[in-house]
C-alpha cells in the first residue's frame, strides 16, 4: 500500500472521497491541508492505497493526489482547472 493525499474543491468532495476509500478497504482520514500543499478548501483525505482512486473514474472534486515520499510529495494527478 502506498500513502496518497488528496485536496479538494470543497469540504464535502472530501468527505465523499473518504467514503470511497473506506468501501474499497482503505485506510482513510480526513485532516487538514499540509503546508506544502495548497487547496481550495483546506481540506485534505490522507489514505493508504493500491492506487491513486478508489474508484475507476476519478471524482471531480478532487483538486489533486500527490504520494507521500521520503522526499516530499510526488504529484500524482491534478484537476485541469487547477
Amino acid at each position: 500500500m502506498t500513502t496518497f493525499i488528496a485536496t479538494f474543491f470543497s469540504h464535502f468532495g472530501a468527505i465523499r472521497f473518504k467514503k470511497l476509500c473506506q468501501k474499497a478497504g482503505w485506510a482513510a482520514q480526513v485532516m487538514p491541508v499540509p503546508r506544502d500543499l495548497s487547496s481550495s478548501c483546506g481540506t485534505c483525505v490522507r489514505y493508504e492505497g493500491t492506487d491513486i482512486c478508489p474508484d475507476a473514474r476519478m471524482p471531480e472534486e478532487v483538486e489533486q493526489i500527490v504520494e507521500v515520499s521520503d522526499n516530499g510529495y510526488i504529484c500524482r494527478h491534478r484537476a485541469a482547472d487547477s
